[in-house]
């Protein structure tokens, strides 16, 4: 993680997405603007929650770790996001691992500011609202979508959703293979079944697979199987 010492590069994140009003000007000194370069945490589960986040750019993983030790992928995030929004409700510790799949620029205060300067503001708190409840409907909308529709739909809308961020031109149509045991946790089927599928969708020219990585070849093909991407 790296503070970006650029306040009209911050405000221009505010502006670009129009949340200016959200952080009113007691809250404004306390932003920081911060990078995160892929693979790179930017916050881990059971930790102490600090800070709330806003995602203005890239993308990010979000997970969580069994007591044993097993890894479940919970969902992909793109702008607008927020992280950290029901540690700092509930006044608990970090839910979840976040980890930059992308380079990532958040925008991040102490919880200690919001709780002096935005405990009663109601664009903050109405903004909050919304996030979270837009977080419990993309969750119900996800689980019927695995409930729903076969495993080579949940596979071209994982693979749509993790390969490209429009907002990075350089990262585009390639993921790694050791990312497979995530997509098979995150899209509910066995890794087995997940390589019958993979195997089929090389066969029919969507992808293209080697040891270290997937190419998505077809675009418009994965698009045309898949409504819409995995966590967006």
């Amino acid at each position: 993680m790296k503070e970006i010492h650029d306040h009209a590069q911050l405000n221009d994140f505010l502006h670009a997405h129009r949340i200016e009003d959200v952080f009113h000007e007691p809250l404004r000194p306390y932003l920081s603007l911060y990078s995160f370069e892929p693979g790179e945490p930017v916050c881990a589960q059971g930790e102490p929650a600090q800070y709330l986040y806003v995602l203005v750019k890239g993308k990010i993983k979000i997970y969580n770790t069994s007591a044993e030790g097993k890894t479940l992928v919970i969902s992909f995030k793109t702008p607008l996001e927020v992280i950290g929004d029901i540690e700092y409700i509930q006044e608990i510790d970090t839910i979840n691992t976040v980890v930059a799949v992308s380079p990532v620029y958040m925008i991040g205060i102490h919880q200690r500011w919001l709780r002096k300067y935005g405990s009663d503001y109601s664009p903050l708190l109405q903004f909050l609202l919304k996030i979270i409840t837009q977080k419990f409907f993309i969750k119900s909308n996800f689980m019927s979508f695995n409930l729903m529709y076969p495993v080579e739909v949940r596979l071209a809308s994982y693979l749509l959703s993790v390969s490209f961020d429009e907002t990075d031109a350089l990262f585009r149509g390639q993921i790694s293979t050791s990312h497979l045991t995530d997509a098979a946790n995150l899209i509910g089927t066995s890794y087995r079944h997940l390589n019958r599928v993979i195997r089929k969708f090389c066969a029919e020219g969507l992808i293209e697979r080697n040891k270290t990585f997937i190419l998505v070849k077809d675009k418009e093909g994965l698009s045309a199987m898949a409504n819409q991407p995995i966590g967006k």
